[in-house]
């Protein structure tokens, strides 16, 4: 009795243990990360309810709040400045403060400044491409330049020259999101998403997207050829988020178990910021909002 007595014991506690085991190692696997949009500062004047002065104050109390937690990294989703290379200096000391990782998004307002400077942008938010891809556990995150073709971010003649070519061809097609403060994504970085969503495939990894334009919902502030962009990534059932900025009311769609999240802007309204964080865990995003942003759940099975 006393025999059957032990073994049951050990069999609970071997039990207990492999259970403690598994949650740890889920736990492990699980990551957390901040998100901020379209901090947009520069010293102006109010326009378009954006109180581009009080971004300052706005993204030191997200750092203060980011801080206190075990973050992976922070990624800001473009529009870092608004205007005037001379902004990034007052904005980036504060950014630097940040405990983990940081990673920037390119926006069409981080080229609002002098065509002689724009080159000098990327090495100015610690960028070493104009878009990059990095890996997380069993996540792939592919960071997208939208500025790619357009008539503020396009830097050389050729890319001057397609941005033309996409613009003409495109405007005549009464699609709303056909404006200039858009712009669009090369056939050279088209090609360059298929590789990495080969070679994510291959590896058995998630996909995850970051660019400063929307793909879903259709409105002003979408990329020119989204229609070539979700023709793409239809082959890949392991795309899982698109998250962007550009519209600063937000927005959110969820279209062939791809999460479509557009992130408040932070330099928005009078009283209130925004910004956030996301879990991820095995099956799904959580993201805590702070302000103006809201927090969800993202299912990912």
């Amino acid at each position: 009795m006393r025999k059957t007595i032990s073994t049951i014991i050990k069999t609970i506690l071997v039990t207990v243990l492999v259970l403690l085991l598994s949650c740890k190692k889920e736990r492990s696997n699980s990551f957390e990360i901040g998100i901020i949009s379209d901090c947009q500062y520069c010293d102006c004047e109010i326009k378009w309810d954006r109180y581009f002065k009080k971004s300052p104050a706005r993204l030191k109390q997200a750092v203060e709040i980011l801080n206190k937690e075990d973050l992976e990294y922070t990624i800001h989703l473009g529009d870092f400045i608004d205007r005037d290379f001379k902004s990034f200096d007052s904005i980036l000391p504060i950014w630097n403060k940040l405990k983990s990782e940081k990673r920037h998004v390119l926006g069409n307002h981080d080229f609002e400044v002098k065509d002689s400077l724009k080159p000098k942008v990327i090495s100015k938010l610690g960028l070493k491409n104009r878009y990059y891809s990095f890996v997380k556990n069993n996540w792939k995150f592919i960071v997208m330049d939208g500025n790619d073709l357009s008539f503020y971010g396009a830097t050389d003649p050729i890319k001057k020259t397609q941005t033309d070519s996409i613009y003409n061809l495109m405007k005549y097609k009464n699609l709303p999101y056909v404006e200039k403060w858009n712009g669009a994504l090369s056939n050279i970085q088209l090609k360059w998403i298929k590789d990495e969503l080969e070679s994510a495939k291959e590896a058995n990894q998630l996909v995850g997207f970051y660019c400063h334009f929307p793909i879903y919902p259709i409105d002003i502030h979408n990329i020119w050829n989204r229609e070539q962009f979700v023709e793409l990534i239809s082959d890949y059932d392991n795309v899982k988020i698109f998250f962007n900025g550009h519209n600063h009311a937000g927005a959110y769609q969820h279209i062939k178990g791809v999460h479509y999240l557009t992130f408040k802007g932070m330099v928005d309204t009078k009283e209130s910021s925004s910004f956030a964080k996301a879990l991820f865990t095995k099956d799904s995003i959580i993201i805590k909002g702070y302000g103006r942003e809201v927090s969800r759940r993202l299912s990912i099975l």
